[in-house]
């Protein structure tokens, strides 16, 4: 199927129908975006949601598993194999269908969690990846290259600690030496440390969370854009903490607030030079961060269960809104965010 052909283009219906439970899509998007396209293939049966349209409908309410979990705690920064119930980044759910043909992607903290989930689909929709995880996390990194590999793409593994500048500069230009070239970039990997209160946060967890989640941006950001062409697209992960902070992430909602004003104001800076950037708000998602610091360990076993769909979101269900935002679809948005949210405040 040619994307190119408008006989091929969605309708309006299926946009936003495809969108999913939570995305909220800026002014003039909808018309101009494509289905969403991660397809839970193995999910649960529906409950008492009918077929409709040639559909069988799901209820997000149970399609995925919910609280309590086991309570459970990993040291940092965590891996997704060793979390009960091991979250679904679409490993054998997400279909493609080669929206993202000859791109070239690289995605911080492509290992695990949403930036596993977001790799997985640039895959599957024809692009070329690159990723960047600590040394820590090789053996989750090891799966995603495979999965790469798998649909016959190129993968690039970049092990390194994002607090280092120099180490930085170095992702990028190993990512555009071995990618020829770069098109999208994901600003994904973050450091989340829940305390009580300010007095127990201390000066060297407060300089990891903000190296790791605003300077890495900054410095990676600012080593990519002399080599991203005109129709490129610059994605960061901000959240729904950005919007309501909780009183136990003080830090780590600080650098998302930052980030979702980095966003806007550099989409004002590219947008002549037809480069994108736009963020994407998560509200709580199972992923490794979770166990690995990120709650509280008596909190953990009810995580996601005061959202009003009752419980996290799984990084598959983000996957889509990485693919929209760097597909031509999206070619009118840039500047925005993107919740995903589960009904919590967000944007």
């Amino acid at each position: 199927m040619d994307p190119k052909d408008p006989k091929n283009a969605p309708s309006r219906r299926l946009v936003v129908n495809g969108l999913g439970t939570g995305l909220m899509a800026a002014p003039g998007l909808l018309a101009s975006s494509g289905p969403a396209l991660a397809q839970q293939a193995d999910s649960p049966a529906p409950t008492a949601s009918p077929p409709t349209g040639g559909r069988t409908l799901q209820n997000p309410v149970t399609e995925y598993p919910k609280p309590p979990f086991p309570r459970q705690t990993q040291e940092w920064p965590g891996l997704a194999s060793k979390m009960n119930p091991r979250p679904d980044h679409g490993e054998t759910s997400y279909k493609g269908s080669g929206r993202l043909a000859g791109r070239r992607a690289l995605v911080t903290g492509g290992d695990s969690g949403i930036g596993r989930a977001a790799v997985i689909a640039y895959a599957r929709e024809g692009a070329d990846v690159a990723i960047n995880y600590l040394p820590a996390e090789e053996s989750d990194a090891r799966e995603v290259v495979d999965l790469i590999r798998a649909e016959g793409r190129k993968a690039v593994a970049i092990p390194g600690d994002l607090r280092d500048e120099a180490f930085c500069r170095r992702l990028v230009a190993d990512a555009v030496a071995q990618l020829g070239g770069l098109d999208i970039l994901v600003n994904n990997a973050a450091r989340q440390t829940a305390q009580p209160s300010i007095e127990a946060i201390t000066t060297e967890q407060f300089d990891a969370t903000l190296k790791t989640n605003l300077y890495a941006m900054f410095w990676i950001t600012k080593a990519a854009v002399p080599h991203l062409p005109s129709g490129a697209t610059i994605i960061n992960t901000a959240s729904v903490v950005a919007y309501d902070p909780p009183e136990a992430l003080l830090d780590y909602s600080t650098t998302k607030a930052g980030i979702v004003a980095f966003t806007k104001s550099l989409a004002k800076q590219l947008a002549p030079k037809g480069i994108r950037v736009n963020a994407v708000a998560p509200g709580p998602f199972w992923t490794p961060l979770q166990p690995s610091g990120g709650q509280m360990p008596d909190k953990l076993p009810q995580f996601g269960a005061d959202s009003p769909i009752g419980r996290p979101g799984q990084p598959v269900e983000l996957a889509p809104v990485y693919v929209m935002l760097a597909s031509r679809e999206s070619s009118y948005a840039t500047g925005g965010v993107f919740g995903s949210t589960g009904g919590n405040v967000g944007p």
